[in-house]
């Protein structure tokens, strides 16, 4: 499995919040909450009057390291959601990862990718997902499937590669079956 940092000893589980918490919650809710350094910058571009209310709040704020980052690369190939993760998604998840905590959010894909790797995830605002979801490429011309690599690219637009039948544009698509 993907999740190194789970403890089986009893404490608090400590809370990984994405920039949606950031953006929504109450100061006060944000205490004591773990938050990559690369999210201060997607806070600033997305709200500059919620960062300076953000310095407020006692946030553990982190740098992911480089293997971190590996691992959580490697969970979100495994999971099939990797190519729809920006930069940021992956730097929360990585944290995540690491600390064996909750993670909070309402991307529904950082939420298939932890849960996957058996971890636990609570949403900001929205309703949690309700399923673990698998993803396959799918052919946009002829409609044929492939497994999706771990390595896939990632890409906006769900598009991470070319048919092998048709040559066709692939895309990522959950799994029917």
């Amino acid at each position: 499995r993907c999740l190194h940092g789970v403890h089986s000893d009893v404490r608090v589980m400590e809370r990984v919040l994405d920039t949606a918490a950031l953006l929504h919650w109450p100061v006060a809710r944000l205490n004591g909450g773990i938050c990559a350094a690369s999210q201060r910058s997607e806070l600033e571009r997305l709200s500059p009057a919620r960062t300076m209310l953000i310095e407020a709040a006692d946030l553990d704020w982190r740098t992911v390291s480089s293997s971190a980052l590996d691992d959580a690369k490697v969970c979100a190939g495994a999971s099939g959601d990797l190519p729809r993760l920006s930069d940021v998604d992956l730097d929360v998840l990585a944290l995540a990862l690491q600390e064996g905590g909750v993670l909070v959010t309402d991307d529904y894909r950082l939420q298939n990718a932890y849960k996957n790797a058996g971890g636990t995830v609570e949403s900001v605002a929205n309703a949690p997902s309700k399923h673990v979801w698998s993803w396959e490429g799918r052919c946009v011309g002829c409609g044929a499937t492939s497994p999706l690599s771990g390595d896939v690219r990632r890409s906006k637009n769900d598009v991470v590669g070319e048919c092998r039948v048709c040559g066709s544009p692939v895309k990522v698509k959950r799994k029917t079956s």
